[in-house]
């Protein structure tokens, strides 16, 4: 199952970018035993600013696949919790799996109505390439707790 993070806006070339594409390298690589990868991370440059445009941006860009939003009001996750979510996800026939991660202004209603899940990272807002890092982060040790490897101990 593909794995992509979409999200509006450019991350640059801090050491968030750098340690969000060193999480989805580790995440592909260690999860294509399991049929779960490449993770992807697309940044979309919106021409046009606010929320509606935007979400035709990201619903676009993750057409056909299972939308799993990010959003301050989604779901909270153990560790485990969230790689049980992708595993149940990859076992029932998703090909592809895409986490948005929205402007400024978060989400417009119509990519939440769309999503088939959510996920948050807590009340908190972050900054957008903390968010991508963080969720890289999250999605390689998903892979890795279902590999049974030692990365996260409980």
């Amino acid at each position: 199952m593909k794995l992509s993070v979409i999200a509006i806006g450019k991350p640059g070339r801090g050491p968030e970018a750098a340690l969000a594409d060193d999480y989805a390298r580790r995440a592909t690589l260690a999860g294509r035993a399991l049929g779960l990868g490449p993770l992807e991370l697309v940044d979309l440059d919106a021409k046009k600013t606010g929320k509606a445009p935007e979400a035709e941006l990201l619903l676009a860009a993750a057409e056909g696949a299972h939308l799993i939003a990010c959003d301050e009001r989604g779901k909270t996750y153990s560790s485990r919790a969230f790689a049980d979510h992708i595993a149940t996800l990859r076992d029932r026939g998703e090909r592809k799996v895409v986490f948005v991660i929205g402007g400024a202004d978060g989400l417009d209603k119509s990519v939440l109505d769309a999503a088939g899940s959510t996920l948050a990272f807590g009340p908190q807002t972050w900054p957008h390439a903390l968010a991508r890092a963080m969720l890289a982060e999250q999605l390689y040790r998903a892979v890795t707790i279902l590999a049974g490897s030692p990365y996260h101990r409980d």
